[in-house]
């Protein structure tokens, strides 16, 4: 056998399917799909996500009641102060442009709130949207400044 000699294997070249092509074929009248119906039709298997066959879907089966608080939702990046322990140096000022610097921050546009877990010696000046209690009091045993810009009308 030549080098030029070259051929796919057996198998590897099949001819395509040809339906609808006469009753002799094999594969005419409904052309393999069975008789009538959703799925013997051309285009997408069901009209949409959810479609029950054309019972009442689920979602609107469900009644719809209360109120979601998903539109208000306020969405906060947390940070703990073991964290600005390891990042921060005696007498930073910890702040959402200061974290993005350190890459603690990683989504842009957030909120920023500090909670207690973990201990502080470093003295730091705090700028942020929200700190807890907890994080607060640690904070200034350390001999740092808190000033948070949460609103005040809010519990």
């Amino acid at each position: 056998m030549a080098e030029f000699d070259l051929h796919a294997p057996r198998g590897a070249n099949k001819k395509p399917k040809r339906v609808g092509r006469g009753s002799s074929s094999g594969l005419g009248t409904t052309a393999g799909k069975g008789n009538k119906g959703q799925q013997s039709r051309s285009g997408k298997p069901a009209p949409y996500v959810g479609f029950e066959g054309g019972q009442m879907p689920l979602y609107r089966r469900i009644a719809r009641r209360g109120f979601s608080n998903a539109a208000f939702r306020k969405e906060y990046s947390i940070f703990n102060l073991d964290q600005l322990e390891v990042k921060y140096a005696e007498g930073e000022t910890v702040d959402a442009v200061s974290l993005k610097a350190k890459g603690l921050l990683t989504k842009s546009g957030t909120l920023i709130k500090i909670l207690g877990d973990g201990e502080l010696t470093k003295k730091l000046t705090i700028n942020v949207d929200k700190v807890s209690k907890s994080a607060k009091s640690k904070i200034e045993a350390a001999g740092g400044v808190v000033t948070a810009s949460e609103n005040k009308d809010e519990k």
